[in-house]
């Protein structure tokens, strides 16, 4: 048991892994009639002006 067994928590945990020993994360039940989540985009950075040769 330890860091090299697949069938625990410290092992999953080790190989980066999801089980039944592990769960990686609850879905919630969709819900009839719920607006789904929008995300807005990440604003584009400007670039800097040109700089004009005289």
């Amino acid at each position: 048991m330890g860091k090299g067994d697949r069938k625990t928590r410290r092992g999953k945990i080790y190989r980066g892994s999801y089980g039944n020993t592990r769960v990686h994360a609850v879905v919630a039940p969709a819900v009839a009639g719920a607006k789904p989540t929008v995300t807005k985009p990440v604003a584009a950075r400007k670039a800097a002006p040109k700089k004009k040769l005289a």
